[in-house]
């Protein structure tokens, strides 16, 4: 990024223990591991296991002493002529060394799974986002310049520098937080989910983008629930669950063994498709017939959109769409990042409204009816699924506004929920504790827990282990099995392939294959 080659520097962790302060179990445990200059290493693990923590250890967002009690020891180490730096060893003490996170940051880039948490949120376009790091650095301008249109080309995103950071699809999102990361040319590169939320061209971005890291001699670490193309390319894998390392070792090898079949990672075939003996059984290519007369559970009528098309000149998102979906049928919704995949779904139950055009639900119009209501018939899970979580335990998340609708039944439909997304035990926990394919299950949940009419699930795989599809497989089959239409917006296209009646790409504001 400013013209040379970054100093080549190892990352050695040896995590003896790390216990957040409050639990009285680790979250990580015996977890060790070395990147080199110029290497890949995977860090495996489904739901839970511990890898986004090791992460945010290896990155810096996580601190022994401040955040949890920590054992073992972080070095970063030069080669060349220059002395390495002092190993910071942790032994649990109130006297530890602590991680100066400016001078961690200069090093180490580190993308958390979530992407949103990468950003300032203070910035108005993508231009002064990618800048923001370079500008408390005291970067000369011309330079500034120079780099962050270079960035924006190696992410994929010259064509939105001007755009607000908080308009952007989950896919954009990523490669921002991506293209922020790398600014500051880092030794050593940490990616958490690198691929989640991502299209075809996104994902070949964010992969020629870190073939070109390790040839520039950066160490790069992959921490992912998918043994991906991404990871199978990887010198080097770590397996954990529960915390601990249960295995490492070459890919090659532990793809032929047994080690990965109970760790709840996802195995996809070298092309990136899901195998034929997928983590979820497939749906029926299958629905019953709409009796005679019957009107579509979710109808799309001529429907157009835009976000303030007559001061910005942007062109309409969605322009005269049509669909309909019925009671039992599965619909899949694809698409580049971008598209307007989930504006289309926040408009079936009128989060948004349509410029033109009608949404109807059983037949019946929902322009005017409060949200509220509409959400009583229709189910929305939203692409990030913390923007829906409030409460302060994981069953009164479940149960808010259950209770209203249900009254006396409330509490068996929410138990019935939880236990349906593997959540049954976590009743007391609060939401934000859970991991984030944790919180992606809660919220289904709550969704699950009204049986509505229509289900709109916005990506509901990302994330997800391989534990997490069978559930959401489950989930979805028994919801149009009832009688509900559901509607998923994904760019896993063998998830989509293996469950949805009928496939829909929407593509620059047209929705085709209805």
């Amino acid at each position: 990024m400013n013209g040379h080659e970054p100093p080549a520097v190892t990352l050695r962790a040896a995590i003896e223990s790390f216990a957040f302060h409050g639990d009285s179990r680790p979250a990580l445990q015996g977890v060790d591991i070395v990147a080199a200059p110029g290497s890949l290493t995977a860090v495996l693990g489904g739901s839970g296991s511990g890898k986004s923590t090791f992460g945010r250890l290896l990155g810096g967002w996580l601190a022994g002493g401040r955040d949890g009690t920590l054992k073992g020891r972080l070095q970063l180490e030069s080669g060349g002529q220059q002395e390495p730096w002092r190993p910071l060893v942790y032994s649990g003490a109130d006297n530890d060394p602590q991680i100066d996170p400016a001078a961690w940051a200069e090093q180490v880039g580190y993308v958390p799974q979530d992407p949103a948490a990468m950003l300032s949120a203070v910035r108005a376009t993508v231009e002064e986002e990618l800048a923001f790091g370079l500008e408390n650095r005291g970067t000369e301008r011309a330079e500034m310049v120079r780099i962050v249109a270079e960035a924006a080309r190696r992410t994929g995103l010259a064509s939105l520098l001007q755009r607000d950071p908080a308009t952007l699809s989950g896919g954009e999102l990523r490669r921002l937080a991506v293209g922020c990361a790398i600014v500051a040319d880092p030794a050593v590169l940490i990616l958490d989910e690198p691929l989640a939320s991502l299209d075809s061209d996104g994902t070949r971005t964010v992969t020629e983008l870190v073939t070109a890291e390790l040839a520039r001699g950066t160490a790069v670490v992959v921490l992912s629930q998918s043994a991906d193309p991404l990871t199978r390319s990887a010198e080097h894998w770590l397996v954990l669950e529960d915390g601990a390392e249960t295995a490492a070792g070459r890919p090659d090898r532990l793809l032929a063994g047994e080690e990965l079949a109970s760790s709840g990672v996802v195995v996809s075939e070298p092309s990136g498709q899901h195998p034929a003996q997928a983590p979820y059984p497939a749906q029926a290519q299958s629905r019953a017939c709409p009796a005679p007369g019957a009107a579509p559970a979710l109808e799309l009528d001529g429907v157009s959109f835009g976000f303030d098309t007559k001061n910005s000149g942007r062109p309409l998102l969605l322009e005269n769409v049509d669909l309909d979906v019925w009671p039992g049928e599965i619909v899949a919704v694809t698409g580049p990042n971008g598209a307007g995949k989930s504006t289309l779904l926040r408009l079936f139950n009128g989060l948004l409204r349509p410029l033109h055009g009608e949404v109807r639900i059983g037949g019946e119009a929902i322009a005017g009816v409060p949200t509220g209501i509409v959400a009583q018939r229709l189910g929305l899970l939203f692409q990030h699924p913390h923007d829906q979580l409030f409460e302060r335990t994981v069953l009164r998340e479940v149960l808010f506004g259950l209770d209203r609708m249900f009254g006396d039944e409330a509490p068996v439909r929410a138990g019935d929920a939880l236990a349906a997304v593997g959540l049954g035990a976590a009743g007391s926990v609060h939401p934000h504790e859970l991991s984030g394919s944790g919180q992606r299950m809660l919220a289904l949940a709550t969704v699950l827990a009204r049986e509505p009419e229509v289900l709109a699930l916005d990506e509901p795989t990302v994330a997800l282990d391989a534990h997490g599809l069978r559930r959401l497989s489950a989930a979805m089959t028994a919801a149009a099995g009832r009688g509900a239409a559901v509607v998923l917006v994904t760019h896993d296209l063998a998830f989509a392939r293996a469950h949805a009646h009928r496939l829909v790409e929407l593509r620059n504001g047209v929705l085709a294959g209805r």
